[in-house]
């Protein structure tokens, strides 16, 4: 029953007898009904994204670990991810963990990980283990976290509920994202905890979706050349994403980039100047 109520700032929600999850007061177009932090254990403890930078938000977390918290985890270094840790660490003397930010916009250039994660790394708390699975795509140093006694897997932005990811290049790469999608299906998940949105009970239909719903816009991006060829990002937004609102046009603008670099390097299209031309 908890997958269909709302999902409520600075409420507190148990997921499973060793996940708490408490939304940030930052809901939008591109965060949904906010950020989800994550607190894992039940006596050392470990936070999972701490979200943006948030007095109330801070404030929550803080009433939540007390001076049990070891470990400040962040998925990745988008704005809405990783920002509260400093303030958090400042409080708690907490370990941070993750990747350092790629240079590129829109990153927590700030976060500077204690430890480093890299793929298969594993931190043990009392009654947890939670191992860290690099997948690239949404952003370059993105690390999902498998929480093994219960198989629940924190996607932070790899898999969203409710809403398609955004692939933003230079650091988004398409081919990236769809590679780290296709590795999800060999994890032995039954359960993902994503960023923004409600649990998402059937993991591996749901990556399948993913991929099948990021081929099938490739298709229509390859069909939008068949009325104006050359073409620009721009030319091609409307025609390739005409089953979308206008309004969120800029934003499928990244994704459609995306799709044309890996089209790029498929050999499908060639890129000259502004235009992009669909090769015969």
């Amino acid at each position: 029953m908890e997958t269909v109520k709302p999902i409520i700032a600075g409420e507190v929600v148990r997921l499973s007898p060793l996940v708490r999850r408490v939304t940030a007061p930052n809901p939008g177009m591109m965060t949904g009904p906010g950020t989800n932090t994550y607190i894992v254990g039940n006596d050392v403890l470990a936070v999972i994204d701490p979200g943006p930078v948030s007095e109330p938000h801070f404030d929550r977390i803080r009433e939540l670990v007390g001076d049990r918290l070891r470990w400040i985890l962040c998925t990745h270094t988008h704005l809405d991810h990783s920002p509260g840790a400093r303030a958090l660490q400042a409080a708690t003397g907490a370990q941070t963990i993750g990747m350092p930010a790629p240079p590129h916009g829109s990153q927590d250039v700030g976060f500077f990980p204690d430890r480093i994660f890299k793929h298969g790394e594993v931190i043990e708390g009392g009654d947890f283990a939670l191992r860290g699975i690099h997948t690239p795509g949404h952003a370059s140093n993105h690390l999902c976290f498998l929480l093994e006694p219960e198989k629940l897997l924190f996607t932070g932005d790899h898999i969203m509920q409710g809403s398609t990811v955004v692939i933003t290049p230079p650091d988004g790469n398409m081919i990236e994202y769809l590679q780290s999608l296709d590795s999800l299906l060999t994890l032995d998940v039954v359960r993902v905890a994503p960023g923004h949105g409600h649990p998402i009970e059937t993991p591996h239909e749901e990556a399948r979706r993913l991929i099948a719903h990021r081929l099938k816009r490739e298709q229509k991006i390859i069909a939008a050349f068949s009325g104006r060829n050359p073409a620009t990002i721009d030319e091609l937004v409307p025609v390739a994403y005409a089953d979308t609102s206008p309004k969120l046009h800029p934003v499928a603008r990244r994704s459609l980039h995306a799709h044309l670099i890996k089209l790029e390097r498929d050999g499908q299209v060639r890129q000259v100047g502004e235009h992009w031309t669909l090769r015969s």
